[in-house]
C-alpha cells in the first residue's frame, strides 16, 4: 500500500468530505473551503475568515461549516456565508471536526485548550446544533473531540479522543441525544485526528505525531498500518465512484507556522473495502 499524491501546495487541510463527484475539504490557513475531483482539478467554493474546519450537508443541502477561531458554524448556501450558530458559550478552544447527521443535526467538536499556547489538556464538550439553530451540549468529558463517525443505521457515533489515544462510542437517540457510552477501541501510541468508516465496520484512523494511517476493527486490532513518516496523515475520507478511494490530507507539521511553507497534500490509495455510514 503506497499513497500518491493528487493535489499539493496546500497550506493545512482538514475535513475531507466527498460529495457530488468531489472532495471537498478546508484549507484553513488561508481561510478556504475547497473542492479536488479524482484528476486533481481544484477549485476554491467559498472564503471563511474565521478559518474554516468541519464540513458538512442538511438534507436539504444546505452546506455548513464550522468557524475555528471565532467558534461559529457558518451555512453556505445561494452563494452566500452567514452565521448559524454560536458556539463560543460551550467551545472552550478553537472549533474543530463536524460531523451532519441524516437529520441536518451538527455535531462539532473543539479542542478544549489552547495547545500551542502550552495551556495545560483539559477535556472538553462536544456541542450539538439542531436544525432550528439550537445549540446544545451533546456530551462532556472528551479530551480533545475530533474525527466522528455516524454508522449506516444511524444508531452510533464513534469520536476520536486525540490526546486520550482512544475511539469512544456512544448510541444516538431519534432525537439526537447520546447516551451509553463506551470505548469502541483504545489505540497505544496512536493520536486518532480525522477518522472515516468501512462497510466492514472498521475505522480508517489518522495519526499525525505517529506519522501514519490504521485501519482498525471494534477492540482495537489493527488490520492495516501505513507508514507516512516523516509526514504526518491529519484526516482521512473514503470516496470516489465507489467509495473505495482513501483520501487522505496529510503535511510535514501541524500548527499556526504552517500557513506558510505549503508542505500540504491531498494523497490517495485504493482500498478493498469501500466506505460506509457519514460522513
Amino acid at each position: 500500500m503506497k499513497l500518491a499524491p493528487l493535489l499539493t501546495g496546500l497550506s493545512f487541510g482538514e475535513g475531507p468530505r466527498w460529495r457530488d463527484n468531489r472532495l471537498y475539504f478546508s484549507d484553513f490557513y488561508v481561510h478556504q473551503v475547497r473542492t479536488v475531483d479524482e484528476s486533481g482539478k481544484a477549485e476554491t467554493i467559498v472564503e471563511v475568515p474565521g478559518q474554516p474546519s468541519g464540513l458538512g450537508w442538511r438534507p436539504d443541502g444546505t452546506m455548513l461549516i464550522v468557524s475555528m477561531t471565532d467558534r461559529r458554524l457558518m451555512r453556505f448556501s445561494g452563494g452566500k456565508l452567514s452565521v448559524e450558530a454560536e458556539l463560543g458559550s460551550l467551545a472552550t478552544g478553537h472549533c474543530n471536526d463536524m460531523i451532519v447527521d441524516g437529520a441536518g443535526r451538527a455535531y462539532v467538536g473543539n479542542f478544549g485548550f489552547d495547545r500551542h499556547a502550552g495551556e495545560a489538556q483539559r477535556t472538553t464538550c462536544l456541542i450539538r446544533v439542531d436544525p432550528d439553530g439550537s445549540v446544545h451540549k451533546a456530551t462532556d468529558d472528551l479530551l480533545f473531540p475530533n474525527g466522528t463517525v455516524i454508522t449506516p443505521d444511524g444508531k452510533t457515533m464513534i469520536v476520536g479522543e486525540t490526546f486520550a489515544h482512544r475511539l469512544t462510542a456512544f448510541d444516538v437517540a431519534t432525537d439526537g441525544t447520546l447516551s451509553n457510552r463506551r470505548t469502541w477501541a483504545t489505540i497505544e501510541g496512536c493520536f486518532p485526528d480525522g477518522i472515516c468508516l468501512d462497510e466492514e465496520g472498521a475505522i480508517w484512523v489518522s495519526d499525525p505525531f505517529g506519522r501514519r494511517v490504521l485501519r482498525v476493527l471494534e477492540g482495537g486490532r489493527i488490520t492495516h498500518s501505513l507508514d507516512l513518516a516523516p509526514r504526518g496523515a491529519y484526516a482521512c475520507m473514503l470516496g470516489g465512484k465507489d467509495r473505495r478511494t482513501l483520501f487522505v490530507v496529510t503535511n510535514s507539521k501541524s500548527g499556526p507556522t504552517t500557513a506558510k511553507t505549503l508542505e500540504g497534500r491531498i494523497e490517495t490509495m485504493r482500498v478493498d473495502v469501500p466506505g460506509a455510514g457519514l460522513p
